[in-house]
């Protein structure tokens, strides 16, 4: 059965209405392209100096099936014209290339009664039957929820340019976004030239004039416009746009540091695949090893050769690495382990968001492993704390671990483009002779800290291993030498606690809440803090980057508010669930962790969805905690 597809009247454009932000969603059968629509969109409201804040929606399968639930790919956008921190709550627009990927979306929570829904309506004049009756069926449905549907004829436009309309449809939606949301077309056709560019002069013709089709489709056809102005200021300051996975990468080149090892795991392998394309510029390389293990233990010597590297990995890595992690901290040899974090545990939710690992970063070795553990909040973050692990692996001597999740990884946000600053790079080695009356490990007996033997110095030869030691690298067979070498390197953590400051607590300095974060939860955290506050809640949120060891202040901090809670893309057990009881309850990683070092009684709420908490969620739940303490009630909301 074959139905003709209605032809889309002009329509009378309205002026484009201001508005202060928007969230935007293309959604798509996995391999047709939204993801790339969505950056390129996102990277020209960037450009366009809009604050951003991006979300790929990745189906958990390699090849789903077609126009199904758990086919769903694309991107989330939320553009404003202020600095935006989070992927927000829910979509003003989306654009649906299929009415069945769009259900995906509506199972996750992302559409709400008014949302404007472009769906495909090619469908409506499939072969199948069975799809006919599901593409009418589904609008018929989307309607009676309160979404405004308009179809578009995405198939039948995209067809007078490209004979695999899977590979144009992108773009044609691409022209339809930059026209509703008043983009210069001529910006965004030398975008299309630079990223076709390689593919030669046919492929950039053809993209070109999707695009243009798509635009001019929209101006005719589309009655809804809308202006997000641009931030303030935002041409006067230069800025780069781009996802946690190349800042974590542009940060490793910019750090000095001049080997990856890695093997590919989702989501981390982006970022060895940006260093695969750029690294030789700076005199790095990537070494893709044949497993994880081989990874860091190729990681492991390059450090001790002199030059510390880096290894890249997701949470089944870090548990093969975890080995070789003691290694390191025992042999005392720098390193830089980045962790991008997922759903766990096992191969858990390989695509989707996470923060799982942060007991294992800490605690997930034989015996007592010291190690420097630190997470950033942003995008910019991804790049300077490359730096700044770096540094602090040869400054301490051991491994530094970093931990992003997908969340980072994948989101695209504009910030300062850094300006390079020499003392970002290590200083040249020395290899002057080492002194023969200076052991290898000469520990500081004040601070741990001990200067490092390069192979080939001259008299600087020493043997390692992973076997307990003195300082002479000669196995602890005496229980005292081994007492001592367990304080030395524990010592260096305090050292470098001494250096670190108080966190600044978001909000008031005191009031009745406090919420602590890390990770990517920083902007969703602070924004439902900000909205909260506007009601008249006292409530303020500290978001913490250094876990070992861990910021100081805390107790301080946390003796001027009336209830301390974590917020976490983690789980805990919700107070009040079936055979849960104060005794029972499982508590967030932060929680755990805050509450043995500062003996606290910290709440939590935490989430797995697979995918960022809105904002409007935490508030939910914020709100019955302070209207449960209004009551003189004092437990955690599930």
């Amino acid at each position: 059965m074959q139905a003709t597809i209605p032809e889309a009247a002009p329509v009378t454009v309205q002026s484009a209405k201001n508005v202060d932000e928007h969230i935007i969603e293309i959604v798509s059968d996995s391999g047709e392209g939204a993801q790339t629509c969505g950056q390129l969109f996102a990277d020209l409201c960037a450009r366009n100096g809009n604050g951003i804040w991006t979300v790929e929606i990745i189906p958990a399968e390699i090849e789903p099936p077609k126009r199904s639930r758990a086919g769903a790919s694309g991107n989330r956008i939320r553009i404003g014209s202020h600095a935006i921190t989070n992927a927000g709550d829910c979509a003003d627009i989306v654009v649906a290339f299929n009415e069945q990927v769009l259900y995906s979306r509506i199972d996750s929570g992302a559409l709400r009664p008014g949302t404007i829904v472009y769906v495909d309506g090619s469908w409506l004049a499939d072969s199948d039957e069975r799809v006919v009756e599901q593409y009418r069926a589904a609008i018929a449905d989307f309607r009676a929820r309160g979404y405004q549907v308009i179809p578009l004829p995405i198939v039948e436009e995209c067809l007078r340019y490209a004979d695999d309309v899977r590979k144009g449809k992108n773009i044609w939606v691409l022209g339809l976004l930059c026209a509703i949301y008043d983009l210069e077309e001529a910006r965004v056709q030398e975008s299309i030239a630079k990223k076709f560019g390689k593919k030669g002069p046919d492929a950039v013709k053809k993209n070109a004039q999707l695009f243009t089709a798509g635009y001019q489709w929209a101006l005719k056809h589309v009655e809804q416009r809308f202006h997000v102005a641009p931030i303030a200021g935002a041409g006067t300051r230069a800025q780069v746009v781009m996802n946690g996975n190349q800042a974590i990468a542009l940060g490793i080149m910019s750090a000095g540091i001049e080997v990856c090892s890695m093997y590919p795991i989702t989501p981390a392998t982006s970022a060895s695949h940006f260093l695969a394309a750029a690294f030789e510029q700076t005199g790095g390389i990537v070494h893709q090893a044949e497993d994880e293990i081989a990874a860091i233990g190729f990681a492991i010597g390059c450090s001790y050769a002199g030059k510390t590297a880096v290894t890249i990995t997701s949470g089944p890595g870090l548990a093969l690495k975890t080995e070789f992690i003691g290694y390191a901290v025992m042999a005392e040899v720098p390193l830089v382990i980045v962790v991008v974090q997922r759903g766990g545990p096992s191969t858990g939710l390989p695509t989707k968001v996470e923060q799982g690992d942060l007991l294992a970063a800490l605690h997930a070795s034989p015996g007592d492993a010291p190690k420097i553990v630190m997470a950033p909040a942003t995008i910019e973050e991804c790049f300077h704390f490359m730096i700044t692990a770096r540094k602090l692996a040869e400054e301490f001597r051991g491994p530094v671990m970093v931990l992003s999740d997908a969340n980072l990884a994948t989101g695209q946000q504009p910030f300062a483009k850094p300006e390079f600053d020499p003392n970002w790079l290590a200083a040249p080695l020395d290899m002057s002779p080492w002194e023969h009356e200076t052991p290898p490990f000469a520990w500081d007996p004040e601070t741990g800290l001990s200067r490092r033997p390069i192979p080939g110095q001259r008299g600087g030869e020493y043997v390692l291993t992973g076997l307990a030691h003195d300082e002479h690298s000669h196995v602890a067979y005496e229980s005292s030498i081994n007492q001592r070498a367990m304080k030395m390197r524990s010592r260096k953590l305090a050292v470098l606690q001494s250096a670190l400051r108080p966190p600044v607590a978001h909000g008031g300095d005191e009031g009745d809440l406090l919420v602590v974060g890390w990770g990517s939860t920083l902007g969703t955290i602070e924004e439902a803090v900000d909205r909260l506050r506007t009601e008249g809640g006292k409530v303020s949120s500290v978001h913490l980057r250094f876990f070992s060891p861990m910021e100081p202040g805390l107790k301080a901090i946390f003796r001027r508010f009336r209830k301390v809670m974590t917020v976490e893309v983690n789980y805990s057990d919700d107070a009040g669930d079936p055979w849960i009881t104060e005794d029972s309850r499982r508590y967030s990683p932060l929680a755990q962790m805050l509450r043995s070092h500062t003996l606290t009684d910290v709440d939590c709420w935490s989430r797995v969805p697979g995918s960022p908490i809105p904002p409007e969620m935490i508030v939910t739940e914020l709100r019955k905690v302070l209207d449960g303490m209004g009551r003189g009630e004092d437990v955690c909301r599930g």
